[in-house]
């Protein structure tokens, strides 16, 4: 019997804010549908030779959203796998009409407590090194919301643990794939 695997031509590509958990999801829906799994983050850093968030205090946000699109344009290149992006990477305009041409978008959502939660555990987060992170995160959804609203698929995140978010994301793919 045939999966509905064996018709998918694209990579899946999941999108959201910082901390919803992006990395740690692709990484295990990858693993359950067999495909291999890219971090962007980790990508731009064997590139750069620094992390990603070096990368951008060092160069700023213009120089360093024009590398991701152009190491995302590489990645969505006709290979299927389960790639996660950085937060930002979205937001960008020719990102995000690149990903969404050339790849299933999947936009993981998180309630900001959540987001604010995980995020709080290490300081590795340029955006987020101020007086307030929780207000920068909620502004950050605010303002990146419509973006991501344009992603094939949205799944809810953060209430129950990664296998179910999986599972969600596998149910949705199958219906995307169908219509």
């Amino acid at each position: 019997m045939q999966s509905w695997t064996d018709h998918l031509d694209k990579p899946i590509v999941l999108v959201g804010l910082m901390g919803v958990g992006k990395s740690t999801v692709g990484r295990r829906l990858a693993k359950r549908l067999g495909l291999p799994f890219v971090d962007s983050d980790s990508a731009i850093e064997d590139a750069a030779g620094f992390s990603a968030a070096e990368v951008y205090e060092k160069f700023g946000e213009e120089d360093f959203r024009d590398g991701e699109r152009r190491l995302v344009a590489r990645l969505v290149d006709g290979k299927v796998g389960v790639i996660a992006t950085g937060g930002g990477a979205f937001i960008d305009s020719r990102t995000r009409e690149l990903l969404n041409a050339r790849a299933i978008t999947v936009w993981l959502d998180a309630s900001v407590d959540v987001l604010n939660e995980r995020t709080g555990r290490r300081d590795t987060r340029p955006l987020l090194r101020n007086a307030d992170p929780r207000g920068t995160l909620e502004k950050l959804a605010d303002e990146r919301r419509p973006s991501y609203a344009e992603a094939h698929i949205h799944i809810l995140s953060g209430g129950g643990g990664h296998y179910e978010v999986v599972e969600r994301i596998i149910v949705a793919l199958e219906r995307h794939l169908a219509a």
